[in-house]
Order: C-alpha cells, then structure tokens, then sequence
C-alpha cells in the first residue's frame, strides 16, 4: 500500500508533463472562396422583346442576375472576373442589328397626303383617313387633302430597310421621287398596347417642277424618330417644296406580327 501511495503522483505528473509537450491542433485550411460582386448593368439600345432576347442569352453564365425591362437594368451577383465577362457581352449585343436586337417582323403602311392652301377641291379620301385630314385642317393653315400614295412595308425589329418610290406628283413625264430609311429598334409594351421605337426614320424627295425641257429639281425631305403605338396612325412632320401652297405628309401606321 505505500508503494501505491508512492507512485500515484509520479503517474500524474508525469502525465502533466507529457500534456504541456503536446502540440496543440492547427485550425484546417478554409477553402479561398471567389470575390463575388453585386453590380448594375444598364441597356442603353435594347427594348422589349430584345432585352428579354438579351437578358436569356446571359443564362449561359453561371449567376445569379435579375432583370427589369422598363428600367433597362440587369443585376448580377457573381464573381468579379465573370462580371466583366458578362459587360463585355452586354456591350456586344446592346447594339441595333445584333442577335438580341433582330426580332419580330413589323407591317407597316406609310400614306402620302398632298395638302393645299387653296380653296378645298373636296377629294374622296379613304374613311381610315377622314380623322386624320381633320386633325390636319384644324391644326394647319391646309385644307385640300389629297391621298397621293399608300406604300406598304415589311419590316424586321432590328434590321435596316430602304425603299425607293414615286409618287404621283410633279410634271407629265417626271414624277417625284423619294428614297426611305428606317431602322425599328425593338417592340415594348406599355399601358396603352404595343410601341415601335425607332432610332430613325428618314424620307428623302426628288420633286421636279417646272415643264420640259426646264425641269428642274428640288431635294427636300425629314428626319425623325421615337415611339408609335400599333394600331394608331401617326402624322410625321411635313415636306415642303412640293409647290408654294402645298406640302406632303407622312401618315404612319404598323402592326406587330406575333
């Protein structure tokens, strides 16, 4: 039993020696976790359906990213390298005539009116047209209008097209002429129905006046642009030069095909 009493303590401290030797653990290495960022990118051309167009090509990322078509804005939560990969992308397709920008096909109808000062010959114009040649009698100092021609046009949301024409106008045997420009920039939806913004709109005119063989010619034309709601005819802004009491107008009218 003394022997016991004896070594109990030798036991012990040894053990506390051992303790104090001991190493103690390293904490394990925490895995290097990427340096995300939450960032705004914003849609300066694409509208409507083409920055839906857009917003679906950006899925092939692996982010995370919500949209808001009225605001132009897309936001993404992702790591700093593939941010500036998907500016980069934005930067790219955020133009007219990208694979995002080129969409639905738009039918178009473009009227010619030919509008006098002088006392009102009465024409018959089509009933469509009535409204608009009121709104143009009370609104100018015009009073004879006169459909001159009805063009109509097929276009595609994103995509240039051009067009040339004659109208029946000027002297026997030189009509006038005109050279049309557009570019739709993409269909949008608002409280009121469908709009077609346009980043331009430009009609240029060849009109002769005069009688052979001194012909000669006059360059005259507009340019425009902004949003036109589907279904409602727009009067653009005047062409003068045709004579010097008269003027043309450009009615606009679309259609969105789905």
């Amino acid at each position: 039993m003394r022997f016991l009493r004896i070594m109990m303590p030798v036991v012990l401290a040894a053990g506390a020696v051992c303790g104090q030797d001991k190493a103690p653990d390293k904490p394990a290495a925490a895995e290097p976790t990427p340096d995300y960022d939450a960032v705004i990118i914003p849609v300066k051309t694409l509208t409507g359906d083409s920055f839906d167009r857009l917003v679906k090509l950006l899925s092939v990322f692996d982010a995370r990213l919500r949209s808001d078509d009225k605001l132009r804005v897309i936001v993404v939560y992702a790591p700093k390298d593939m941010v500036d990969k998907m500016r980069k992308v934005v930067a790219a397709l955020d133009q007219p005539g990208s694979e995002a920008a080129i969409g639905r096909n738009i039918d178009m109808t473009l009227t010619f009116l030919k509008c006098s000062t002088k006392a009102p010959a009465q024409p018959i114009l089509p009933a469509d047209l009535e409204p608009v040649a009121r709104q143009l009698r009370a609104a100018t100092q015009y009073k004879d209008i006169e459909l001159l021609d009805t063009v109509p046009l097929h276009l595609q949301e994103g995509k240039d097209t051009q067009e040339s024409l004659r109208l029946p106008s000027g002297t026997p045997g030189n009509p006038a002429t005109g050279q049309i420009q557009i570019h739709p920039e993409g269909v949008t939806l608002k409280d009121q129905g469908r709009y077609v913004r346009f980043s331009n709109l430009r009609f240029n005119f060849r009109i002769p006046s005069g009688t052979p063989p001194n012909v000669q010619y006059m360059d005259v034309g507009f340019t425009t642009s902004g949003d036109f709601l589907e279904g409602q005819k727009t009067v653009l802004g005047k062409v003068s030069g045709v004579d010097d009491d008269s003027a043309i107008f450009v009615v606009v009218a679309l259609k969105v095909l789905d």
